[in-house]
C-alpha cells in the first residue's frame, strides 16, 4: 500500500499547519471600525488580526460586562490540544510508514481519521461552551446594560460558524487557513483508505 501510506503521511503532517496558522477567525465590523476587529483562535492562544484589536476589543467589551479575552495560560485547551494534534500527527505518520512496509491493514487509515473526527467535534464543542460563557457571563455592574424588549438581559455569544449581528457589529466567525489545513488533512486520509483498499484487493489477485 505504498500510495495510500504516503497520502497518509501528507495528510497527517499537513495538521501541522495548526501550529503557523489560526484554526479559526472571528471579525468586528462596525460603521464606527472601517477596519473591523479581528481576533485569530491559534491552537495555542488568540490573537489579534490587527496589533491593538485584542486590546480594541476588550475595551469595548468591559462597557457590556464581558471578561477580557483570556491568555494561553489561563485556558487548559492551549496546553492540550497542540500535544493532541503533534499525537495525531505522530500517530499518522506512524500508520503511513507500516502502510508502506505492508505491516497492517489499509482500515487503520479510516480508523485514524474517525479517531481525529471525534477529537474534532470535542474540540468544536468545547469552543462553542467557551464562546457561550464568553457572551452570556457579564458583570451584573457593567456600564452598559442592554435588554430584549421583553427586557431580559441581553447576551453577546458569538456565532461558532457563520454571520450574526449583534448590537450595532456584524459578526463573522469562519475556519482560517489552519483549520483548512486541517480539513484538507482529513480528506486526504479518507482517500488514503479507499486508496488503500484498492491496492489490498489488488494484491489479493
Amino acid at each position: 500500500m505504498k500510495k495510500a501510506g504516503i497520502i497518509m503521511i501528507i495528510g497527517s503532517l499537513l495538521l501541522l499547519g495548526l501550529f503557523k496558522f489560526p484554526l479559526w477567525n472571528i471579525m468586528l465590523g462596525a460603521p464606527q471600525y472601517p477596519d473591523p476587529l479581528g481576533m485569530n483562535i491559534h491552537i495555542t492562544g488568540i490573537k489579534g488580526v490587527h496589533e491593538f484589536d485584542i486590546q480594541n476589543i476588550d475595551g469595548l467589551n468591559h462597557y457590556i460586562g464581558m471578561k477580557k479575552i483570556p491568555k494561553p495560560e489561563e485556558m487548559w485547551e492551549f496546553d492540550v490540544f497542540p500535544k493532541v494534534i503533534l499525537g495525531m500527527v505522530t500517530l499518522g505518520v506512524v500508520i503511513g510508514l507500516l502502510g508502506i512496509f505492508k505491516k497492517l491493514s489499509f482500515r487503520w487509515f479510516l480508523g485514524w481519521l474517525i479517531l481525529m473526527s471525534i477529537l474534532g467535534v470535542l474540540g468544536m464543542y468545547d469552543f462553542n461552551l467557551w464562546l457561550t460563557e464568553y457572551g452570556t457571563d457579564l458583570d451584573p455592574n457593567a456600564i452598559m446594560k442592554m435588554t430584549h424588549p421583553d427586557g431580559s438581559p441581553m447576551t453577546y455569544k458569538p456565532p461558532l460558524f457563520g454571520h450574526q449581528k449583534m448590537l450595532n457589529f456584524d459578526v463573522d466567525s469562519y475556519p482560517h487557513t489552519g483549520g483548512y489545513m486541517l480539513f484538507a488533512g482529513m480528506l486526504l486520509t479518507l482517500i488514503a483508505f479507499f486508496v488503500g483498499k484498492r491496492e489490498w484487493k489488488t494484491q489479493k489477485i
